[in-house]
């Protein structure tokens, strides 16, 4: 049950701390909780606006204070790097506030460089101080992926396979990871994580109730 609040910006599971900066997404994957629910862990996600940085900033100065966190995740119900300036110059705030001790993950679809069009999106996520980032790889191919995560453009599988690529070279720690589902060939997805020298997290589906 999500509490009875306005959405948050920043919420919590476990020792993490994560950032919700917009609902908007390049991807309508079918099973995304997104679809079925309104937050996670209790918390509201679901933003009536997206919020300014001021607002990022102001919220997770009052949950810095509240314990010693072990992490920072860009990730909410939506891609992050859809805000990509917004998503670097709270990176940049959070490693001078934390003196680097805090270290930050981006959760992502992979459609960086497609929604963020001649930026080197990897490096300067990096430069920013960014140092890992997990990337959602539901398909093993074209047919798979688009089956799965429903793009909003043609050559998704391609566009994820090629963020993969340009955040190693960026010098990103790089994970992928897929939902463990029938309609996922995990014994594929992982034989792309390896031929892309990456380690795979498989993550359990969580089924929606009615």
């Amino acid at each position: 049950m999500v509490r009875g609040e306005k959405p948050r910006i920043v919420y919590w599971l476990d020792n993490s701390l994560y950032l919700n900066i917009t609902n908007r997404c390049s991807n309508r994957c079918w099973f995304c909780i997104r679809n079925f629910k309104t937050g996670v862990g209790g918390f509201n996600l679901k933003l009536e606006r997206e919020p300014t940085i001021d607002e990022v900033k102001a919220e997770l100065e009052e949950a810095l204070g509240l314990r010693r966190w072990s992490e920072v995740v860009f990730c909410g119900f939506g891609e992050s790097t859809a805000r990509l300036d917004v998503l670097l110059e709270v990176a940049r705030w959070i490693r001078e506030r934390c003196d680097g001790s805090i270290p930050i993950r981006v959760d992502t679809n992979g459609h960086g460089y497609v929604l963020n069009k001649g930026r080197n999106v990897a490096e300067e996520l990096h430069d920013a101080g960014v140092r890992s980032v997990s990337v959602s790889l539901n398909g093993h191919d074209e047919e798979s992926y688009a089956e799965n995560c429903r793009p909003e453009f043609s050559g998704g599988f391609a566009a994820v396979l090629d963020f993969v690529k340009k955040a190693k070279k960026a010098g990103l720690d790089v994970e992928v990871s897929a939902v463990r589902m029938p309609e996922v060939n995990m014994e594929k997805v992982k034989a792309v994580a390896e031929s892309l020298c990456v380690p795979l997290r498989i993550r359990d589906y969580i089924p929606c109730f009615w």
